[in-house]
């Protein structure tokens, strides 16, 4: 993307660290690894780190709608995306959708659900980037699963998603502009591609 995002902190559940960049009022992308130095949690790490993919160590694994009401839209959800639990890093804290075994739902395609405190959200801490995002699109066999999630937890945003054949893997694509042009995060291979041409639950 051409810029460096900001260290963000520890979340001493997990044992993992993050970094952090902007891409608009209430988005941001995070980058979130094993923190080394920490100790091993007594239950598997969020977002599959445990479990990560040999063949796309780096990528976007998921994506993370807000709701004012977390409790519900979880409820709504006709695919189990995880149980509410309390998280936080530094003074922040927040809910948030994880299912106990570590595993992305849908593959990280279906959402991550989060609710913030009233007033409260990372967004407003974090140094402009000159990067925001445009949109997001998911690629699954069962998109209309993916789909009926959406619908289901009532959310409204950009985020498009096509069908695969079953035999292809899920990825996401995020088109980001940036102050050197349009770029975008891709799954299959995090490439940055020069040339490429989120109250209800919405997108960050």
């Amino acid at each position: 993307l051409g810029v460096s995002p900001q260290v963000g902190g520890e979340h001493p559940r997990m044992g993992t660290h993050n970094s952090l960049l902007t891409l608009g009022e209430k988005s941001y992308l995070e980058v979130i690894a094993i923190n080394p130095n920490a100790p091993q949690p007594n239950r598997p790490r969020w977002f599959q780190l445990d479990d990560p993919d040999e063949h796309r160590p780096i990528r976007l694994a998921t994506w993370i709608a807000r709701t004012d009401d977390i409790h519900a839209a979880a409820a709504a959800s006709p695919v189990f995306l995880g149980e509410v639990e309390p998280m936080s890093r530094g003074h922040m804290s927040w809910l948030i959708t994880m299912p106990r075994d570590g595993s992305l739902p849908l593959h990280g395609i279906a959402p991550t659900l989060i609710q913030w405190p009233a007033g409260v959200h990372p967004t407003s801490t974090l140094p402009e980037s000159g990067c925001f995002l445009v949109h997001l699109e998911g690629f699954h066999p069962e998109a209309k699963k993916i789909a009926s999630v959406l619908q289901s937890i009532g959310f409204e945003g950009d985020f498009r998603v096509s069908a695969l054949p079953r035999d292809e893997q899920p990825y996401l694509v995020a088109h980001i502009q940036t102050p050197a042009g349009l770029r975008q995060l891709s799954a299959p291979d995090f490439s940055l591609n020069p040339d490429a041409r989120h109250q209800t639950p919405r997108a960050g």
